[in-house]
């Protein structure tokens, strides 16, 4: 089943990177440098989706959640966001092209070398006004935003990163007082590799709204969603 296909495509990716001494995230970026417009964050997007769905899967939120991710943005209109998990760079340019004037996204990565990979994707696509990367662990960076990043409250937070550490980081954005009345937050992958303590927590907790929208794993006809919880105060 799925895990076959994904123990599959890991397998091949490791034969990939030993032949050709550079790692797919490398690959990724190298195809969009090759095949995408400067400047044009939809066209890098495009490229993206191209080379994942036909070439080697990737871990980005894909073109039909990315349709979901497109819209709650759109409907939260924020001044502020925050990712955690920006992986190659792929939502990040994603979501700052919908971005009003003046807006930001602060997107959050753990490895540095998928950090290095997204600071050149989101220079060539050109949002690089509107996005600071910053490197390290999610635990380590929530506590430093309203001080070291100016962040009074965050509009709106996509959690794409380590599936267990959606519950602490939601929990530690409460804490920090990170998140106003109307905060949007979104999930991703929450039933495939599946975030079940997360669904657990906000649905139980009476300071979040949540909404679930089924959907498939990116690239793949495997059954995933994404969950829109919105903070009541």
């Amino acid at each position: 089943g799925t895990a076959a296909l994904i123990w599959n495509e890991r397998i091949r990716e490791k034969v990939t990177n030993f032949i050709m001494n550079q790692s797919k995230e490398q690959r990724i970026l190298n195809f969009v440098l090759q095949n995408a417009v400067r400047g044009d964050p939809c066209s890098v997007v495009d490229a993206i989706d191209k080379y994942c769905s036909q070439k080697e899967w990737a871990m980005n939120v894909g073109n039909e959640k990315g349709l979901i991710l497109d819209k709650t943005v759109e409907e939260a209109n924020p001044s502020v966001a925050l990712e955690l998990g920006t992986y190659c760079g792929y939502s990040a340019v994603r979501i700052s092209r919908l971005l009003k004037a003046g807006a930001r996204l602060l997107t959050v990565e753990f490895n540095p070398e998928f950090a290095a990979i997204a600071k050149q994707m989101i220079e060539f696509a050109g949002v690089q006004d509107k996005v600071k990367l910053l490197e390290g662990p999610s635990a380590e960076i929530i506590p430093q935003l309203k001080k070291k990043y100016e962040v009074d409250t965050l509009d709106f937070v996509f959690l794409d990163h380590w599936k267990d550490r959606y519950t602490p980081d939601t929990i530690l954005l409460q804490e920090c007082n990170l998140l106003r009345k109307g905060t949007v937050l979104l999930a991703d992958n929450v039933i495939f590799p599946g975030a079940p303590d997360f669904l657990d927590y906000v649905r139980k907790s009476p300071h979040f709204q949540c909404t679930n929208y089924p959907s498939h794993l990116e690239y793949m006809q495997v059954e995933d969603a994404m969950e829109k919880a919105v903070f009541l105060g």
